[in-house]
């Protein structure tokens, strides 16, 4: 039969099989962005080193971090009006251009652009991977698939940066870059092949003025954090111009929104408790989670003597402790429908990590350092899956990808905020607690200006004892102090956790719900054959 042009499009039979081909498309691309992320930061130092960037190192950073928090909101909004077919399959190709770009690049700005246009491709394999599984999987049943899709994470940690050290001192880092290409393809492939999620047209016009203003709002934010302090003083005429027209943008963005046909982040949806609970939620977890973890592989380097190579297996613990929890939570979810339980618990677990990691000191053993970050990790597992999943319960099926971008977008803007703050308190003590180590007992080295940037693990690791552990304390008494200033963060997120509603989780997956899919068993009795129509892709 063919559809008329005002005909409604064909469902697609969801069967088993199909979820499971749509879910390894899903996990190919999160897998390339993933661990393009690992990887790339324990090669950065010599990557910078030899196109010439060195004083403009952060930029390798920021532009990832720019690029893919601007087009979080964008895919998510997009994905809802459009489909995510041909988005996803758009990220994929971004992506994998761009790695092509960055491996070839001869000047640093050359390699900072195609980093951004990674960032393009990256915001969006993550977005859309997760507003892809509520499309195609119920509340009920998706545990089981995003435990799988947080344990590449996991998995990524420790391959990315072994394989980043192991090109970084073999074959070169361009292969950082140059691998992302048939893994690429590869997912691309899979994508292009096996994503059978329906496109369509939409009914109104996309808001394009706010997505305008939300990005310029995002790129001032990230900006006047990754500078502040930094490259500007904080009462530096450019930061204060950049504050207040971060205030203009932001109230101009909220008055454009309230008049929308279709905003790209509706006002009405900070009405649904859920929704407003679960995104302060994500802004604190990203705040404390960024700034707590960020800091520590420095301390760990200097510590141990790690090279920056083996600094981020360091971190094997936490990603552990994240991997148990959230595997052995996504199950029992599954199993009884019942999820409220599990953030106040993480909540709880990351404040005793932090609480623990107050107690660090240069003489720490490393296996009681490990200890704490399984904790901190422990509480991670139990929240951030969990309250994608309790988002996308809570919303309408036609904005499961706004929903799931908005928490993902305050997440990186809790983070951006939380590296800034914990960032300038973490380098002024450092400078100052270095200068003092020094003045007592290299005081000819400080008096020759001694840059204590340019302290080294492999250094640190020979000098005479005494000095070795007055530069680890001084790491110490500078990290010590941003614990303390996060524990009420994690106090809020215990509370704001107390008060998620414990909705039903849904039967009906997304497409579903809007009449895009059927189920197999709802299509067919028992012996009968598929309706062909029923079997027709959907474009």
């Amino acid at each position: 039969m063919t559809t008329t042009a005002d005909s409604p499009p064909t469902p697609i039979v969801l069967t088993q099989k199909r979820i499971w081909l749509i879910f390894s498309a899903l996990i190919a691309g999160m897998f390339l962005a993933s661990l393009d992320q690992m990887i790339v930061g324990t090669a950065m130092p010599t990557i910078v080193g030899e196109l010439g960037g060195v004083s403009h190192m952060a930029w390798t950073a920021t532009s990832y971090l720019l690029a893919t928090t601007i087009v979080m909101p964008i895919y998510g909004k997009f994905g809802d009006m459009f489909g995510r077919r041909w988005l996803f399959l758009f990220a994929v190709t971004a992506f994998t251009a761009a790695s092509v770009g960055a491996a070839a690049s001869t000047s640093f700005w050359e390699f900072i652009v195609f980093r951004g246009l990674q960032g393009v491709g990256g915001g969006g394999l993550m977005i859309l991977a997760q507003a892809i599984i509520a499309d195609v999987v119920p509340a009920k049943d998706r545990g089981k698939y995003m435990a799988p899709m947080g344990a590449v994470f996991g998995i990524t940690s420790v391959a990315g940066p072994l394989l980043g050290g192991f090109f970084a001192d073999t074959l070169g880092w361009r292969w950082c870059f140059w691998i992302n290409v048939p893994i690429g393809i590869a997912a691309l492939f899979v994508a292009f092949r096996y994503l059978s999620v329906p496109s369509h047209r939409p009914k109104t016009k996309p808001d394009y003025l706010g997505v305008l203003l939300m990005s310029s709002a995002t790129t001032l934010l990230i900006l006047i954090t990754d500078w502040g302090g930094k490259q500007y003083a904080w009462g530096s005429a450019t930061i204060v111009a950049m504050i207040a027209a971060l205030v203009v943008v932001v109230a101009a963005f909220v008055m454009v929104e309230s008049r929308a046909e279709e905003p790209m982040l509706p006002l009405w949806l900070f009405r649904n408790r859920t929704f407003v609970l679960t995104s302060a939620i994500g802004l604190l977890v990203g705040l404390v989670m960024f700034a707590a973890i960020g800091f520590i592989p420095t301390y760990l380097q200097m510590a141990t003597g790690a090279s920056a190579s083996v600094s981020g297996l360091l971190l094997i613990p936490m990603m552990a402790g994240m991997m148990i929890t959230l595997m052995g939570s996504m199950t029992t979810i599954t199993k009884t429908g019942r999820y409220r339980m599990y953030p106040p618990i993480g909540a709880l677990l990351m404040l005793a990590g932090l609480l623990w990691l107050t107690q660090l000191s240069a003489h720490t053993p490393m296996w009681v350092v490990s200890a704490m970050l399984f904790v901190i990790g422990g509480g991670l597992g139990l929240i951030m899956q969990i309250i994608v999943l309790v988002v996308q319960n809570a919303v309408a099926p036609n904005q499961i990808g706004t929903a799931t971008s908005a928490n993902n977008y305050f997440r990186e803007m809790g983070g951006a905020i939380g590296v800034a703050i914990f960032g300038s308190i973490f380098t002024s003590r450092l400078t100052e607690g270095l200068t003092d180590a020094f003045l007592s007992h290299m005081p000819q080295v400080a008096a020759a200006k001694l840059d204590p940037g340019a302290l080294v693990p492999s250094v640190v690791k020979n000098l005479p004892t005494e000095l070795h552990d007055a530069i680890v304390g001084a790491y110490v008494h500078a990290l010590v102090p941003g614990f303390w200033y996060l524990i009420p963060g994690a106090i809020i997120i215990f509370v704001l956790a107390l008060f998620i509603p414990q909705l039903k989780l849904s039967d009906e997956a997304g497409m579903v719900a809007r009449g895009e899919a059927v189920l197999e068993e709802t299509t067919l009795g028992k012996g009968d054959e598929p309706d062909p129509r029923l079997v027709t892709e959907h474009s």
